[in-house]
């Protein structure tokens, strides 16, 4: 087993389940909150004792936290004798049996996770942008979720369970017990009983109302009919060239030119723009904490998750046919969080979901076994004729036909699929692309702010890696 899937049910559960749910869902946030507050304390006390110790790897801090709430300081009652006496009677946190441990412990491995990952950007040791340091989760905000972990009983049966008793549409969770589910569980459950997958936690969390389970899998690789031939090494052909666009959500052409797939995007938040202002201003009217403007928040929320659903929904589909059909792919490096600076185009490129597509293309292809090849982020692939190979400085974002010197014209997209297409083969040949706006050769990549505080910026990439070093190597 070398790939991981996950397996996501939307939860059809009667009043009393949902209460249960919420009341797990509120152990996880209360757990996460005091291992925070213990890991505050002992570093406010360090200050003044250098060596108090202090809480901060996920094994640390589960001990922490079941020390503590078994003592005084997580709850105690008093109790009066017959006789007049008041006795304090230590009971720790008293509504603990009522919710499954394993939420406490998975709490403190998030805080654990969180506390890393905020070391780790501190260091420079971790890519992306800064991470800062966790804070206090509150109950009106964020997504109510708790995880379980699955294990094994002395009998040797795993505690979560999918299409137990009978019920095929169902997932047995430990202290929880059977919860339907409104999908199909067939081919989860064909995996498990052939032994080619083994469930490892699961994931219940509340959308817009709705909850949802995602059962997380370590599986078996997709049977060899499923993988694609493999190829020598000289072997150059077969490269498919995808363009992502806004007016074409993808273009797919090869080297020779030919055209394979011109897709359009649904774009949902375009198509329901007008829904989401009038459901938005309707919130805007509630009075705050009213049960009116609850409502109206409730009715907003299942429109942006309607929205989510449609857009992933698609790039699931184009994702799927694209590596089913082609087993060689080049995409290119966009730097989507710097394009959403753009005003006039951000709302247009979030509907499109660029940086999704890239990610669900990646591993997708990995499990059967093709090539995703990601093309500089300064390859001039719109600019470039695929004919000549000149570059055409003057193309505006406008222009969607382009036209050369040479001769050659072609739609804009179908042109940059092109050019893609023949990277693979051709980067080895082609020089470093110039900085055509500043006239010259890229030899400094602007940094972001605060990444002059480590050797390398979080999520800021080398100039090696970039493509942008142009001192000469010594010899």
């Amino acid at each position: 087993m070398s790939r991981h899937t996950t397996f996501r049910y939307r939860l059809d559960l009667t009043v009393e389940q949902r209460t249960v749910l919420a009341r797990h869902a509120g152990a996880a946030r209360f757990a996460f909150n005091q291992c925070l507050h213990m890991v505050k304390t002992a570093l406010a006390h360090r200050t003044t004792n250098p060596g108090h110790p202090v809480p901060w790897t996920r094994f640390s801090l589960i001990n922490e936290f079941n020390t503590w709430k078994k003592t005084e300081a997580a709850g105690r009652v008093f109790a009066v004798s017959p006789g007049g006496v008041a006795e304090v009677e230590v009971t720790g946190l008293e509504w603990r049996t009522e919710v499954c441990q394993q939420v406490f412990e998975e709490a403190a491995v998030d805080c654990g996770r969180a506390l890393a990952a905020w070391s780790e950007s501190r260091k420079g040791k971790r890519k992306g942008q800064r991470v800062g340091f966790p804070r206090f989760k509150k109950k009106n905000r964020g997504t109510p979720a708790f995880r379980l972990r699955n294990k094994r009983t002395k009998s040797g049966q795993s505690t979560i369970r999918v299409g137990d008793a009978g019920v095929a549409r169902s997932v047995t969770l430990p202290g929880l017990g059977a919860l339907r589910v409104c999908e199909n569980t067939r081919s989860l459950r064909r995996m498990l009983t052939g032994g080619r997958a083994k469930i490892l936690y699961a994931t219940v969390s509340e959308h817009a109302g709705q909850w949802r389970i995602s059962v997380a899998t370590e599986a078996a690789d997709l049977h060899p009919i499923n993988h694609h031939p493999r190829r020598d090494s000289g072997d150059e052909e077969g490269w498919v060239g995808l363009d992502r666009g806004l007016s074409a959500f993808v273009v797919a052409a090869t080297a020779d030119g030919t055209e394979l797939a011109r897709l359009a995007a649904p774009k949902p938040l375009a198509a329901q723009i007008a829904r989401q202002r009038r459901l938005s201003k309707a919130v805007s009217r509630k009075q705050k904490g009213s049960r009116n403007r609850a409502d109206a928040v409730a009715r907003l929320a299942r429109h942006h998750n309607k929205t989510a659903n449609v857009r992933r929904h698609f790039l699931h589909q184009v994702t799927n046919a694209l590596v089913k059909t082609h087993g060689r792919l080049v995409i290119e490096d966009l730097n989507v969080a710097g394009m959403l600076g753009n005003h006039h185009l951000a709302r247009a490129i979030s509907d499109v979901g660029w940086a999704d597509f890239a990610r669900l293309l990646r591993y997708k292809q990995s499990w059967r076994t093709g090539t995703v090849v990601i093309a500089d982020r300064w390859f001039p692939s719109s600019k470039r004729c695929s004919a000549c190979g000149t570059v055409n400085p003057g193309l505006a974002l406008a222009d969607r036909t382009f036209a050369c010197a040479c001769g050659f014209r072609a739609d804009r997209d179908l042109n940059a699929a092109i050019n893609l297409a023949r990277w693979p083969t051709t980067q080895q040949n082609l020089s470093r692309s110039p900085d055509l706006p500043a006239g010259g050769r890229v030899i400094n990549a602007r940094r972001r702010d605060g990444a002059d505080r480590h050797p390398l910026g979080a999520g800021e990439t080398s100039p090696v890696d970039a493509g942008t070093d142009a001192h000469p190597v010594p010899v």
